[in-house]
């Protein structure tokens, strides 16, 4: 599976709230973190138990993606999230290593 189509999966699984396949395709050891700032969810178990969370108290969430930027082992999204909480748009840059989603940064 190549880069775009492994965040393809991600995201498809974000928006289903299927928790399950939304992990499937992150690392053991992945991090999500603020651009250059906090982590924000370290390692899958960490970023199963945040998306539960998030998928609990928001269930008509929806990430629709912008613009899409894939280079070699980097993908940049462009989303819009709403509806279901505050309505924003982030650039969520991943890094793939090994088929997996080894790391998140989100600028906002």
């Amino acid at each position: 599976m190549s880069p775009a189509d492994l965040v393809q999966t991600q995201l498809d699984a974000y928006n289903a709230q299927d928790v399950e396949r939304f992990c499937a395709v992150y690392a053991e050891n992945c991090v999500l973190a603020s651009y250059n700032g906090d982590v924000l969810a370290e390692g899958v178990a960490a970023i199963r138990a945040r998306h539960v969370n998030l998928f609990a108290a928001h269930p008509q969430n929806k990430a629709k993606l912008k613009n899409r930027i894939a280079f070699a082992n980097t993908v940049i999204d462009h989303v819009e999230r709403a509806p279901g909480g505050e309505r924003f748009e982030v650039a969520a840059i991943y890094t793939i290593e090994d088929g997996r989603i080894a790391r998140v940064e989100f600028a906002r």
